[in-house]
């Protein structure tokens, strides 16, 4: 399995596929900065990977991402594949997502 997926192709099997987990992997700082996220993404703590990890399902993917797809990403990434959880992250993140026109969801309204 590749390590990332672009912006679009993630977009296309959102659309396809609805076993994926798709997690927003920020840092709480800049998590708690933004004001937008993607739909039905679900924030976790980058620095507690290992803790949380072990919860994640091993059927289907998981793709995570961050404020550009850097370290963020590739860190937490190491962590779920080294438990061989199928898991890839997405390129260039949210400010890519956004870049492309996919929508996003504002924290307030969930």
């Amino acid at each position: 399995m590749d390590r990332t997926i672009k912006a679009q192709d993630l977009k296309e099997q959102l659309a396809a596929d609805t076993n994926i987990t798709l997690l927003d992997v920020r840092r709480k700082a800049d998590y708690d900065a933004a004001k937008d996220v993607l739909p039905h993404a679900e924030w976790r703590d980058q620095d507690k990977a290992a803790e949380w990890s072990g919860a994640l399902p091993k059927e289907g993917s998981v793709v995570v991402y961050c404020v550009r797809g850097g370290s963020v990403s590739n860190n937490v990434l190491d962590e779920l594949q080294k438990k061989n959880i199928p898991a890839r992250f997405l390129e260039g993140g949210i400010e890519a997502w956004k870049a492309v026109g996919n929508k996003t969801e504002t924290k307030s309204d969930r």
